[in-house]
């Protein structure tokens, strides 16, 4: 993700450590913090939950309650409001600086996106959407990064209807980053899946990528309805059931790939592909190049 040529024309360089371009409009703040120098513990700290999203360079997080993590282009991170950060910039040069995007967000458009989530999204334990409290460390996935994208440009346009543009996009933002965190959460307990039928189904998946699934067959395994059980997976998750099985085939294809001895036709057969042509096309979708070159770049 790149930052646009007026930005760089309108921004003043004061400060080489964290310094500080600003937007605010009237449900959102939009801050771009570069560093031109190696720097440790570096503090921060804002009144609102805050979304940040690494566009250069490298930075090690401490976070309360966590061990400290790389933070790296492409991965986000969702903070409670107050949450006090300390930063380490290890890489940061002047020719090659660390640019961070931090946005804050009106805890009022958070609470009534989440509201509408509660009437029209319903889970399959019926338990509330809700912001997270806590830390959440994540990777892009294509619509967030489309989002941050535009959100980009439109809070750098000049726009009589800006607000109303980035308010829109806004509501889209919080919908798919909690999805993100919802998903996240039904992986990491899909081994201890037997109080939640989405975990248990996600553990089923992953259990059975390699043979043929349908959406009958899981809703049956789900004791929902399929309309249900579709209605419901999409909501929770952000995606059909039928994208979300060609995800982690293909997460499980990219990671077998990183074995040079490993034949394409091996692989997709493994993840239970049965066309070589399909496989490939939605490989390069997912990954943004074909199996052969990601295997060999792998290797």
């Amino acid at each position: 993700m790149e930052l646009s040529d007026k930005f760089f024309q309108e921004r003043k360089l004061q400060n080489h450590v964290e310094n500080q371009t600003s937007y605010t409009l009237e449900n959102a703040a939009m801050h771009v913090f570069e560093t031109h120098l190696q720097a440790e513990k570096v503090l921060l700290k804002f009144d609102e939950p805050v979304l940040a999203s690494m566009l250069e360079g490298k930075k090690i997080m401490h976070l309360r309650d966590q061990e400290s993590f790389d933070f790296l282009p492409g991965e986000s991170l969702i903070l409670p409001s107050k949450e006090l950060m300390c930063i380490d910039f290890p890489e940061a040069e002047m020719n090659t600086p660390t640019r961070c995007l931090a946005m804050a967000i009106n805890e009022e458009i958070i609470h009534d996106t989440i509201m509408q989530m509660n009437e029209k999204m319903l889970k399959a334990d019926s338990t509330e959407w809700k912001f997270t409290d806590y830390n959440f460390h994540f990777t892009n996935d294509q619509g967030i990064y489309q989002i941050l994208h535009r959100l980009l440009f439109l809070f750098t346009e000049d726009h009589p209807s800006k607000d109303l543009f980035v308010n829109m996009m806004l509501q889209e933002l919080i919908v798919r980053i909690l999805q993100a965190e919802n998903t996240k959460k039904h992986l990491s307990n899909a081994d201890n899946s037997s109080n939640n039928r989405l975990s248990y189904i996600v553990k089923y998946i992953k259990d059975h990528l390699s043979h043929t699934l349908t959406v009958e067959e899981l809703s049956q395994k789900a004791y929902m309805s399929e309309s249900n059980f579709y209605r419901v997976f999409k909501n929770e998750f952000g995606m059909t059931p039928v994208d979300f099985i060609n995800k982690e085939r293909i997460e499980l294809a990219s990671r077998l790939l990183k074995d040079p001895n490993r034949k394409i036709k091996e692989v997709y057969s493994e993840c239970g592909f049965e066309s070589r042509s399909y496989f490939n096309r939605l490989f390069k979708r997912f990954i943004n190049k074909s199996p052969g070159e990601y295997q060999k770049k792998k290797s």
